[in-house]
């Protein structure tokens, strides 16, 4: 097989934003978000098709309730898709919400730059559809682990450093 007629090596990341017009010229364009997804989502990505959509806290705190049970915004959450037999080509990781204004207040509050810590939110998201998550000291050390080494690939810090002026 050419490698012009193998299906594509990338994740694709359709992106659908949701949020007032007044938080649009805070949202990474799409083809970041994609570099992102697709950087988190490493070889298991390969063909496959991630959909993100950014939501405001309406819509954020709904989701959290509705399949979390809790009842306030969040700043990203992750649905992974049923992997029913389909070709890498054809096949869904899943959809990752983002709330832009939680995401927004957040990386005021911890002093971060606003794209890194989107960048966090996505790369996070995306590795929640792989299957990490971080309900045990153990995983959540496996997944920060990880998530600092993709985004230290991007020239972004350790989200997980705090200073004294963030803590």
């Amino acid at each position: 097989m050419s490698p012009r007629s193998r299906p594509s090596a990338r994740v694709r990341a359709p992106l659908r934003v949701e949020v007032r017009s007044s938080l649009r010229g805070s949202v990474p364009s799409s083809a970041r978000i994609t570099r992102w997804a697709r950087a988190a989502s490493g070889a298991r990505g390969h063909g496959a098709e991630l959909a993100v959509r950014i939501v405001g806290t309406a819509e954020g705190r709904k989701l959290n309730l509705l399949w979390r049970g809790r009842d306030y915004p969040t700043n990203v959450l992750s649905f992974p898709a049923p992997h029913l037999g389909r070709p890498a080509a054809m096949r869904s990781l899943g959809d990752i919400v983002l709330c832009a204004p939680v995401i927004e207040r957040e990386a005021r509050k911890q002093h971060k730059r606003s794209e890194a810590h989107w960048a966090h939110m996505v790369v996070h998201g995306c590795l929640h559809l792989l299957g990490l998550d971080h309900e045990n000291e153990a995983d959540a050390r496996r997944m920060e682990r990880r998530e600092r080494r993709i985004l230290a690939g991007f020239g972004i810090a350790d989200p997980y450093f705090e200073t004294t002026e963030s803590a």
